[in-house]
């Protein structure tokens, strides 16, 4: 302690202030972590429910003729007393149509609709969920992608079972396949941190947003909003822009049986992925104030964090010994938000089918940390510029 005492703080004001505003960003994360995130590790993973409503699960496919082939299977085995496949060819000229008329007609759960052109008025993806709203018998509806893959029998079933008379939205997890090399690692850790926030938001009572991978609502609520009505034209935002509209602290449940994850496959170059992360966050503007105001604080402060650490300490260093003292608060106020989110994360990436190893989320924090600090530049500089769905 005796650093403490002879460290002339007086002679450091800037420093002082800076440290200050570091400690209070700390405090920003800590909340976050500790107090928001946690609610996912509270929350149990699965629910009773003595009756089940019938359900349509809608899949969109735009030349997804290979990954319908294992898909449609898997959906037609699900363990549920009474439901429906829906799948929306949207102008696909890799014998999707071929492929419905023939092979697909085994299976007497599926049936398909075709979109055969693009409409001004919409963007094709929008198109292409609301023709299969409109036209499911069902009026629950189950949303997932062609590149998806239940992991079990039970994906159905555990959804439905989270909702009730009051829950008409059940927010579900989409991960992506394991793989070998530094974009998969960038995926998963990304998909992982986004889940634990909206999944864990959501639990708080601040929904903002899903995943169409795996979301399941009434189509009534769907009605009543008018679909996409307000942003027909946006090009994605089919699940986060509803939901930013729709989604509330009382009518939203968060599903986390294992059971139900939806295994994505994930994009194997760059560019493909480039293109799926701009379209994604190109979505946010359109947020209500209030959520992207928590999203940008949450992703301010992780930014931050680590900029005035690395800043901090590289410029106390220039002085060492004399400002050891700053050195080891520096130290001590990064470790506890360091230890706390490996902590947290940890114990909520074995709840979300082991996204990330537990020895991964201290390299996951500093990539997402400069993941988060380029991207914001790229959508900065990409603003005016048209994104497309496929």
């Amino acid at each position: 302690m005796e650093i403490f005492y002879s460290t002339n703080w007086l002679l450091y004001p800037t420093l002082n202030i800076l440290l200050g505003i570091f400690a209070l960003i700390v405090l920003v994360q800590l909340y976050y972590i500790l107090f928001v995130f946690t609610k996912l590790l509270l929350q149990p993973s699965s629910v009773e429910k003595k009756q089940w409503p019938a359900v349509t699960v809608v899949v969109c496919a735009h030349n997804e003729l290979e990954n319908l082939r294992e898909l449609l299977p898997m959906l037609q085995e699900q363990d549920y007393p009474d439901y429906e496949v829906i799948v929306v060819d949207d102008r696909s000229w890799d014998g999707t149509e071929e492929f419905a008329e023939t092979e697909a007609k085994a299976w007497g759960k599926v049936r398909f609709l075709h979109v055969r052109k693009e409409y001004d008025h919409v963007t094709p993806k929008k198109y292409a969920v609301t023709t299969a709203v409109r036209g499911a018998k069902h009026e629950v509806i189950l949303l997932t992608d062609a590149d998806c893959r239940p992991t079990t029998d039970q994906w159905i079933r555990g959804m439905a079972a989270h909702l009730t008379e009051e829950k008409q939205i059940v927010l579900g997890f989409s991960p992506y396949e394991k793989h070998s090399g530094l974009l998969n690692r960038l995926i998963r850790f990304e998909t992982f941190y986004v889940a634990v926030q909206y999944l864990s938001l959501a639990l708080a009572g601040k929904p903002y947003m899903a995943v169409g991978r795996n979301l399941m609502y009434k189509k009534s609520l769907f009605t009543q909003n008018k679909g996409f009505y307000t942003h027909l034209r946006i090009t994605g935002g089919d699940d986060d822009l509803l939901m930013n509209e729709i989604a509330t602290e009382h009518n939203t449940a968060v599903c986390l049986d294992a059971d139900t994850f939806m295994v994505s496959i994930p994009k194997t170059n760059w560019s493909d992925w480039y293109r799926q992360k701009t379209r994604h966050l190109s979505v946010s503007k359109y947020y209500k104030t209030g959520n992207k105001v928590r999203l940008a604080i949450l992703s301010g402060t992780h930014v931050l964090s680590w900029l005035l650490f690395l800043g901090l300490l590289m410029g106390c260093l220039w002085n060492f010994p004399t400002l050891l003292a700053y050195i080891l608060i520096i130290g001590v106020v990064f470790g506890l938000r360091f230890v706390a989110q490996w902590i947290v994360l940890g114990l909520a990436s074995r709840k979300l089918y082991n996204s990330v190893d537990w020895f991964a989320i201290p390299w996951m924090d500093m990539t997402l940390f400069i993941y988060y600090f380029v991207m914001s530049f790229v959508m900065w500089y990409n603003r005016r510029k048209k994104v497309r769905w496929k």
